[in-house]
């Protein structure tokens, strides 16, 4: 089994985490393949698991983890996508769906707080994707109150019921996001997974 368990809210590979209590475990894989990414599809079983699509030439599929317990369906998903811009250099795209209280996309963001609050719709929206024909609203989400430095820009909204999350690093790379962005879900992609491509330097988050 390629898919190792720890904890989801920070970097302890036990579970429960002494620090974060019983959590649904975090399922990661060592290296980003396509046989670890088949079997991260099954655990995440019908949960949605987006990528940025197309993928631009020369970039791949770096890492990718799924939430669940192993008793119950799965309350979370992550891609990350990593290439280069001209302006940017080395770029890492992380995109996190789940369900509230779940803590991935707060940990990916560097908040404190498992979910961004429902105040972000109080303003309007920073930039917009689409899943398939739906356009999905995002608002920037501000981890000023978190330790550590501030090397990467942080969106937030709602998409399907769940929390979306999209984390760019670094900060600039946000110039990136237009809102021609498509995000597709692999939840169902099957075959086509063969076209992916996978490797590449596994980002911290």
């Amino acid at each position: 089994m390629s898919l190792a368990a720890s904890c989801v809210r920070c970097s302890a590979p036990v579970v429960p985490c002494p620090d974060h209590g019983g959590r649904a475990a975090l399922w990661r894989p060592e290296e980003a393949t396509y046989d670890a990414f088949a079997e991260h599809l099954a655990k995440a079983q019908d949960f949605p698991t987006y990528v940025p699509w197309p993928i631009s030439p020369g970039w791949s599929v770096t890492d990718f983890a799924s939430v669940a317990d192993g008793t119950r369906d799965a309350r979370g998903t992550l891609t990350c996508t990593s290439g280069t811009s001209e302006l940017d250099g080395p770029v890492d795209v992380l995109v996190v769906a789940e369900e509230a209280g779940t803590g991935l996309g707060a940990r990916c963001a560097g908040s404190r707080y498992d979910d961004p609050g429902h105040e972000i719709a109080d303003r309007p929206p920073t930039a917009r994707v689409r899943i398939g024909s739906q356009p999905v609203n995002l608002w920037d989400v501000s981890t000023s109150t978190s330790d550590g430095e501030f090397d990467r820009s942080v969106l937030a909204g709602e998409a399907a019921g769940r929390w979306l999350w999209i984390v760019l690093r670094p900060a600039s790379a946000l110039l990136l996001l237009r809102d021609d962005w498509i995000l597709r879900d692999l939840s169902g992609a099957g075959p086509q997974l063969v076209e992916l491509p996978f490797g590449g330097h596994r980002p911290g988050w």
